[in-house]
């Protein structure tokens, strides 16, 4: 103690001695001393027991608790917290983010139910005065997924009463001490504990306990958690509201109960959205019913206090239960499918009030001494009573150590029909005035001869007992004297219906919640609530079968001494409580034991890679004769002893050996085991993927063959259609064919349009040439290029039938002068000249060249242009049929087509396809380019206007 080692270990139980001071042996750096060490590598620690925990969990898939024992102030609190800052520290490798939200809001709850479940004793600044039991669940990972807490006897006689040098719960202190100013003014409080009641002896105490910093922690704490907004404010207000309440005063007019300070009661109806008349009505009348009669009972001014006490303690119990169970409901496992991510295993941490002998020990102080024996009870029925029988069933030699059991005081407490509970209940089930000294005579009728029970009736010469008030129980840990006021209306727990249908009525939904038995109706019967011991008694059973069906670590907290001093060691303090812990015993069964023992198939299980011999089966008699020569193959065979179902091990340096080994050869099975894996991994895809190929090439095969039948089916009497297959519908392709089908239907239209020409004439034929031509050029260029009517080529003797025998003197004068082989083109024109003059004019295009004629002079020729000069043609996108010849002398002629019979009718389509179906012919080096000329470029409105373009391009 004096050196600052305050573990010890005794097997697997951890002694810790509360220092009474901080101590810098709890960072990150002494963690990644103790995480993945064997319980004895290292010096005693908390954390090598947690660890120890979470190894059993985690390797053989088993839950684990670890129960935390001792005397109040011994430092039970501080240990849980060490514990639960371990485990969240050495988890979650991955840094995975839901994982980290589960670990940081399993923290963050110590937090707020220290708050509103810890309060200052003379003892111990941070006393728990509840039970607190929480699992932590894992994943097969060992990572944590959730978490859920029960909690046990909250004292909620501290709301209304505390003893001399103690406070009330923190959450108090903390709102007024913490709170901003803003919200201590919507709540009618103000900063100093000494102006209420309930908490004023607490409020004159100095203390080092920082309230203000522990208030923005606690709220920070809830926001991490999940509490909403309005949540947290409704807790605000029910603590504001309890202050209030321990303010409120009742007097007497005549027979009439007033409330004496009325001002209080709008502020309890605001605070709790109620009305105020149903406030004052719940706390000055008791409403009763008798068969359908609903009768108005006014209260006297002492049962008035007792109603306002009762309702203020009931309010702070039911506000702590709701931010319990609003805890779980936020922390706990949801959508876990163990088929899916594998078996959860569970940590157990108990955290409970010590053992506690005070100046005035009330109903509270025995429950908790109850649940103490309990725990204590468990502790001896599985470390010692249970260790030594199972030596004697394995047929161990074994010398019995002796043990104080201490099963007799338990049942003292809670035997059927004659422990201390049972008479208690039947007290409070009598008919009439029942007081304490009549549960008193009770207990001295039934248990006047047990030896661990005393009264001043039983022992008249006892002076310590008061008569009919005190008696006196030898606990494990010592004698306790209880004073037995307030032990029945604590047992029946009452708090008058009223009350409960004014808080579910309130307009709150948070606080409506909180009271849903307030729903039933006055003249409802009910069952008779189950009395606070029952409940108490209940759920200790409850906890300890739970803690007995996991694997347990015990840390058992000794206090050195009494005024919380780092320096003083009191000797026989501490020795007393080695004694009543039972240590001692256990040093001696732990001395003559064995640290470890397990099943042979288990341990052949665990160990069996270690041995030749037993990997990977065995072929000896027995599993036991396997586990022998596992361990004489490994020098181990002095350090065990074979039972008949188990073997034991004395020291732990041999299983930590063992462990070492096994980690090795471990690592050796996983290399083989991933490079066989491995290969027969790469064997399946390679095996998978050559069927796939295979597969594959045959269906590409069967789609290919497929569609060729197809092709060849649709198109099987092409030659027969009336259009040659035309309306015929492609099938689809594979695409390892889309060429193909590309190149097979360019075929199939080259031999379709062979198809069409080859039955033609020859004059057909250069029809056909020629309008193939001119949708080459002009697709899209223009609308109308009269491809479905007969292109005749020479017009002038159709358009102008009484000039007709003029032009085909002046054409047959012109063929025998120019020897051109025939006409190609021939149309009336409008010529525009440079000067922008139009004048009619007729155009007569034949294979050697182009001539400008007049009509109204016998078609004389006026001009004559070699079709060899001629470079390009360019027509416009319009209606106009504007056509320019460019020739290599830039002299280009410019001309609109005109007089066509019948009216408008297109040839500028038929003048271009002509005469680009010539030029092919001819193989002319020199290509006919087509240039459609936008208004802008011409600067035209219509045909008859034209102006000079300022460029043509060729």
């Amino acid at each position: 103690f004096e050196k600052g080692r305050i573990y010890s270990y005794i097997g697997e139980v951890v002694v810790s001695v509360n220092p009474y001071r901080a101590m810098n042996i709890y960072g990150r750096d002494i963690v990644e001393q103790y995480k993945g060490r064997e319980l004895y590598e290292r010096p005693p620690h908390l954390f090598a027991i947690a660890d120890a925990a979470y190894k059993a969990m985690k390797r053989r898939n088993k839950d684990t608790c670890i129960v935390i024992s001792g005397e109040s102030g011994a430092g039970k609190t501080e240990a849980s917290k060490y514990i639960m800052q371990y485990i969240a520290a050495i988890t979650n490798p991955n840094q995975r983010a839901e994982v980290e939200r589960v670990k940081n809001m399993l923290l963050k709850s110590n937090c707020v139910l220290e708050a509103f479940g810890n309060a200052k004793t003379n003892r111990n600044d941070n006393s728990s005065r509840f039970g607190k039991y929480m699992d932590i669940n894992f994943d097969f990972k060992g990572d944590p997924i959730g978490g859920h807490i029960n909690n046990y006897l909250l004292e909620k006689s501290r709301v209304i009463f505390q003893q001399p040098g103690e406070r009330s719960f923190h959450s108090y202190y903390q709102l007024l001490r913490g709170a901003p100013d803003s919200l201590l003014r919507s709540l009618h409080i103000q900063k100093d504990p000494t102006a209420y009641n309930y908490i004023k002896v607490g409020g004159q105490i100095k203390s080092s306990i920082n309230d203000g910093a522990d208030f923005k922690a606690v709220a920070d704490a809830m926001k991490v958690i999940g509490f909403t907004g309005d949540e947290v404010q409704t807790v605000y207000k029910i603590l504001a509201t309890i202050l209030h309440l321990g303010n409120l005063t009742f007097g007497v007019d005549g027979d009439v109960t007033l409330i004496e300070n009325t001002k209080l009661v709008s502020v309890i109806r605001e605070l709790l959205s109620t009305k105020e008349e149903n406030v004052e009505k719940a706390l000055l009348y008791r409403t009763v019913a008798t068969g359908r009669d609903v009768i108005e009972k006014q209260h006297t001014a002492q049962e008035a206090s007792y109603g306002r006490d009762a309702l203020a303690k009931a309010m702070y119990e039911r506000l702590f239960c709701w931010i319990v169970g609003r805890i779980n409901d936020i922390i706990e496992v949801k959508n876990y499918d163990a088929r899916v991510h594998g078996k959860n295993t569970v940590i157990g941490v108990l955290d409970i009030y010590g053992f506690e002998i005070f100046q005035n020990n009330s109903f509270e102080q025995f429950c908790i001494n109850y649940c103490n024996e309990k725990l204590q009870q468990l502790f001896i029925q599985l470390v010692l009573k249970q260790e030594q029988e199972e030596y004697q069933r394995e047929g161990i030699p074994w010398k019995h150590i002796d043990y104080f059991n201490n099963q007799i005081i338990v049942d003292l407490v809670e035997q059927q029909h004659k422990g201390i509970f049972s008479v208690l209940d039947e007290a409070c089930m009598n008919v009439g005035k029942v007081t304490d000294e009549v549960f008193l005579q009770g207990l001295n009728g039934k248990l006047a001869k047990h030896v661990h029970y005393t009264s001043r009736k039983l022992s008249p010469t006892d002076k310590s007992l008061e008569f009919d008030r005190d008696f006196r129980i030898r606990h494990y840990a010592g004698d306790v004297v209880y004073s037995v006021v307030g032990f029945i209306d604590k047992n029946k727990d009452t708090l008058f219906q009223d009350f409960k249908r004014l808080l579910y009525n309130s307009s709150n939904p948070v606080l409506k919640g909180m009271w849903p038995e307030g729903k039933l109706s006055i003249t409802e019967v009910t069952k008779r609530p189950l009395t606070a011991a029952t409940l108490f008694k209940n759920s200790m059973i409850s906890l300890v079968e739970n803690l007995a069906c996991k694997e347990p670590y015990y840390v058992r907290c000794i206090k050195p001494n009494d005024v919380k001093s780092p320096l003083l060691f009191e000797q026989e303090r501490c020795r007393h409580q080695v004694e009543y812990l039972g240590l001692l015993e256990n040093v001696r069964v732990r001395r003559a034991g064995f640290a470890y023992r397990q099943t042979y198939p288990r341990f052949l299980q665990r160990y069996k890679m270690i041995s030749e011999f037993t990997w990977p089966n065995h072929d000896l008699p027995s599993d036991k004769d396997a586990v022998k020569r596992l361990l004489q193959g490994c020098g181990f065979d002095h350090d065990v002893a074979y039972g008949k179902t188990k073997v034991f091990i004395r020291t732990p340096r041999t299983l930590f050996s063992l462990e070492e080994q096994r980690a090795e050869m471990v690592q050796r099975i996983v290399l083989f085991l991933q490079k066989v894996w491995r290969g027969t991994i790469a064997r399946m895809r390679y095996r998978r993927m050559r069927a796939a190929l295979v597969i594959l090439q045959a269906y590409r095969r069967y789609k290919v063959r497929s569609y060729i039948r197809e092709v060849n089916r649709r198109f099987k009497n092409v030659r027969s259609m009336k259009d040659y297959g035309r309306h015929v519908k492609w099938p689809m392709p594979p695409k390892v064919l889309r060429k193909f089908e590309e190149a097979l239907r360019s075929i199939y239209n080259r031999w379709w349009a062979w198809t069409l020409i080859k039955g033609l004439s020859p004059e057909e034929a250069l029809q056909v040439r020629a309008k193939v031509a001119s949708l080459e050029a002009l697709k899209g260029q223009r609308a109308d290029l009269g491809l479905q009517r007969a292109w005749e080529g020479n017009y002038l003797k159709r358009d102008s039938p009484d000039t007709a025998a003029s032009f085909t003197l002046v054409s047959s004068e012109l063929q025998r002068k120019d020897k051109f082989m025939r006409v190609l083109f021939s149309c009336n024109v409008r010529k525009i000249n440079r000067f922008h003059k139009a004048e009619d004019r007729a155009v007569l295009i034949t294979d050697r060249h182009l001539y400008k004629m007049d009509p109204l002079k016998q078609y004389k020729p006026m001009k004559s242009i070699p079709l060899y000069n001629v470079t390009g043609v360019s027509v416009s996108p319009g209606k106009d049929q504007l056509v320019v010849f460019h020739t290599k002398d830039s002299r280009d002629l410019v001309v609109c087509l005109q007089g066509m019979v019948p009216a408008n009718e297109s040839r500028i389509g038929e003048l271009v396809g002509t005469l680009l179906s010539h030029f092919k012919r001819a193989v002319c080096v020199e290509e006919i380019s087509t240039e459609s000329l936008t208004d802008q470029q011409y600067g035209f409105t219509s045909c008859s206007h034209l102006y000079q373009p300022a460029g043509i391009q060729v």
